[in-house]
């Protein structure tokens, strides 16, 4: 049986991979801090869980290893902007030295989860050939990252690089930071609809499943046709302008509750968008998404009304990471004896 390590692997899509590949019969080596609880992961024979740092990777974490998929990140622009010099760290000199680290252990391929956000702002439909445009220290150290990783192809090494759309769905580590899960969450726990202004910038999206799907493919395909490549991953039909895709989810979620909701304009307008063409995917691999809007909202209600999901701080990236340093701080300033009441 094949392993493959996952870094990330207790994030948002971390942890509906990780399920993934252990039914598809793979050994997972799970990579993570564990920012957000190690509960995301159930117990597998063939699920290895390594509590360490992206940063501090070394040689023996990929011995046996034959694929690496390299999700980890500070993820989203907020955190990112937030957290700069961490964000460059961790999601470029920690990937790169992954990629690295892999290629000299013999990994046989290397996946690159990146973000179609180095796009930025863009006035007609791109594809992967097209001038990139990152607004943010996210993007730019995505882009960086894809740049260096890429240049270490090889026949032997498979690098293949996903500009995700935007993606969105449950998880067990649920985000609702997220434009779909967002606004289903306002929708069904309120009766309003979130939206930043000003709803015309386009965004294409991607359901959770969807994305992962990918990646599972990519492990198992013939290399030619993707070492070396970059993909857009997504839908054609799901560009949407941020103001339609909220009407969307604003059916959905009335059509399955009965109630009458409204949207709730926030914040500044966003000047990112951009319009992605996905044929490429679509022409090498044969792949269209399955999900569509409608359904992924229905996801996350189920979801939701099991209980299996809330809203928490957990759910919301930025606040999590700035209560963990918070926290952090005070816990350091006073634990002594190896505790605070119960000590050593």
């Amino acid at each position: 049986m094949e392993t493959v390590l996952v870094t990330g692997a207790g994030g948002y899509i971390g942890s509906v991979l990780v399920e993934k590949l252990l039914n598809h019969g793979y050994h997972v080596r799970a990579v993570d801090r564990f920012f957000f609880g190690k509960d995301k992961l159930a117990a597998n024979d063939r699920l290895q869980v390594i509590v360490e740092d992206s940063r501090k990777l070394s040689p023996e974490n990929f011995k046996g290893v034959d694929y690496v998929i390299d999700l980890v990140a500070l993820s989203n622009d907020p955190s990112a902007e937030l957290f700069r010099d961490h964000t460059w760290a961790i999601n470029y000199t920690g990937r790169v030295n992954c990629a690295r680290l892999a290629r000299q252990a013999g990994c046989r391929r290397y996946i690159l989860p990146s973000s179609a956000s180095i796009y930025g702002y863009q006035d007609q439909l791109v594809d992967e050939t097209s001038p990139t445009n990152p607004l943010t220290v996210y993007a730019s150290a995505n882009e960086k990252t894809e740049q260096e990783v890429l240049a270490m192809v090889d026949d032997s090494f498979v690098v293949t690089v996903l500009r995700q759309a935007t993606v969105y769905g449950f998880s067990r580590r649920m985000r609702f930071d997220l434009a779909v899960n967002g606004m289903t969450y306002g929708c069904w726990k309120y009766g309003r609809l979130p939206l930043m202004r000003d709803g015309k910038q386009y965004r294409p999206m991607v359901h959770i499943q969807d994305a992962t799907d990918v990646m599972l493919m990519l492990l198992e395909c013939d290399s030619g046709p993707v070492n070396g490549q970059i993909f857009n991953v997504g839908g054609n039909d799901n560009n949407f302008q941020i103001e339609d895709l909220a009407r969307r989810v604003l059916d959905a979620v009335s059509e399955r509750t009965g109630r009458q909701i409204e949207i709730e304009w926030y914040g500044d307008p966003d000047n990112r968008s951009y319009r992605l063409s996905f044929d490429k995917i679509q022409k090498t691999l044969g792949w269209q998404p399955g999900w569509t809007v409608e359904k992924g909202v229905n996801g996350i209600i189920d979801a939701l009304e099991e209980k299996l999901i809330d809203r928490t701080p957990e759910t919301i990236t930025l606040e999590w990471y700035q209560s963990l340093t918070y926290w952090y701080k005070i816990i350091r300033d006073v634990e002594k004896y190896g505790g605070i009441l119960d000590i050593e």
